[in-house]
C-alpha cells in the first residue's frame, strides 16, 4: 500500500483509543466506552511482545479500537517466549472465548495450542508474524506484511543509496519474521551480515553493536528490526564513532523524529494499527456471517518506505501513537 493511501485508510478507522503494553496476561473490556452496540463476543489478542517494545502498543490500540466499534470484550496477553505464549492461547481456549488473534513468531511452539483452539470450535486468525505458516495451522486469515518482501525492499533502498554491506541486527533469535527480514536484505545485498543481540537488555544491545562496529570497518550501514532497537543502535553508532548509515523496520514517534533529523535514513512501516484492528474485526465478521477476509491469502499491511520525502505526512500519526 502506498503511504498516502495508508494514511487515508488509517484515518477512516482511528478514534484515539489509548493502550498499555505488557507481557503478563491482562484483561481489557473493549465492550465499554463510545459504543451503543454489544456483540456479546469475547476475543483474545495474544502477542509475542517483549517488555518495553512500543510497537505492540500500536497493535493493541488498533485491536481496542475495533473492539469498541464492534462491542467486543477484548482480552490481551503477551509473552516473547513461544512456549509461554502457547500457554496463553491454551488458557483462553479453556476460558471458551469466541475467537483468538495470535502473532506467530514461533509457529512450531504455537502449533498444538492453536490447533487445540480450532478443535474446540474457536476461530483463530494470525497477525504480524507467520505469513508463511498460518495456512498449515488451519488459521482462517493473516494480517501483516510479507517479511521477505519487506527485507528485499530495505535491500533495494540501501542499494539505491549506494550501500552494499549492511549489518542486520536481530533482537530475538529464532523469530521467523526477523530471520525473514534479514534474509530478504541478503537476497538483494549478498554481503549482509547478521548480528544477534539480546533484545530484552538494551545495555547489552548497545554494547554488542558498539563492539561489532568498532571491530568491523567494512560495514557501510546497519539495520534495526524494530523502532525501539534502532534507537539503541543509534547510541551504539555514536559510541563507536562509526559513520555507518542507519535504517530500520517499523515506526514510532522517536524514530519518525530521527528520520526527520536525518539520523535514520529510512524505515519500513508495516502499519501495526491495522494489524490489530483487522484481526479483531475479521473474527467478528466471521462470527456474524461466516466471512473470511483475504480469500485464503494474507491481507498485506505493508511494506511502505518512510523517509525524508514523506515523513511530514506520517509524523503526526506517529506522535499520536497511531503509526
Amino acid at each position: 500500500m502506498g503511504i498516502t493511501a495508508a494514511i487515508a485508510a488509517s484515518a477512516l478507522v482511528l478514534s484515539g483509543c489509548s493502550s498499555q503494553g505488557g507481557r503478563v496476561a491482562s484483561n481489557d473490556d473493549g465492550s465499554s466506552g463510545g459504543t451503543s452496540k454489544n456483540s456479546g463476543l469475547t476475543i483474545a489478542l495474544v502477542t509475542h511482545a517483549a517488555p518495553g517494545d512500543t510497537f505492540w502498543d500500536i497493535v493493541r490500540k488498533g485491536a481496542e479500537d475495533a473492539a469498541k466499534k464492534d462491542g467486543v470484550k477484548l482480552l490481551y496477553a503477551s509473552d516473547p517466549d513461544g512456549t509461554k505464549q502457547a500457554q496463553l492461547v491454551q488458557q483462553y481456549t479453556d476460558q471458551k472465548v469466541d475467537g483468538i488473534a495470535v502473532s506467530l513468531a514461533k509457529p512450531d511452539a504455537l502449533k498444538s495450542a492453536v490447533q487445540g483452539a480450532e478443535k474446540a470450535g474457536i476461530p483463530v486468525v494470525s497477525f504480524n508474524s507467520g505469513s508463511d505458516d498460518y495456512a498449515a495451522l488451519g488459521i482462517l486469515a493473516h494480517f501483516g506484511q510479507d517479511e521477505s518482501v519487506a527485507g528485499e525492499a530495505v535491500g533495494n533502498e540501501l542499494k539505491a543509496q549506494g550501500l552494499s554491506k549492511p549489518i542486520c541486527v536481530i533482537q530475538e533469535q529464532g523469530n521467523v519474521a526477523l530471520e525473514a527480514r534479514c534474509g530478504g536484505i541478503k537476497k538483494i545485498l549478498p554481503d549482509t551480515q547478521t548480528l544477534y543481540v539480546n533484545g530484552t537488555d538494551n545495555s547489552a544491545v548497545q554494547s554488542t553493536v558498539t563492539a561489532k562496529l568498532q571491530a568491523d570497518s567494512a560495514a557501510d550501514s546497519i539495520v534495526g528490526l524494530g523502532a525501539p532497537y534502532t534507537a539503541v543502535i543509534l547510541k551504539a553508532v555514536k559510541a563507536a564513532g562509526s559513520k555507518v548509515k542507519v535504517a530500520s523496520f517499523d515506526l514510532n514517534a522517536d524514530l519518525a523524529k530521527s528520520i526527520k533529523s536525518g539520523d535514520v535514513v529510512f524505515t519500513v512501516d508495516q502499519q501495526p494499527f491495522m494489524q490489530g484492528y483487522e484481526s479483531i474485526d475479521s473474527i467478528v465478521l466471521y462470527k456474524q456471517g461466516g466471512f473470511v477476509l483475504g480469500g485464503g491469502k494474507p491481507t498485506l499491511t505493508g511494506p511502505a518506505i518512510v523517509d525524508k520525502s514523506n515523513i511530514d505526512k506520517v509524523l503526526k500519526y506517529a506522535e499520536d501513537g497511531l503509526r
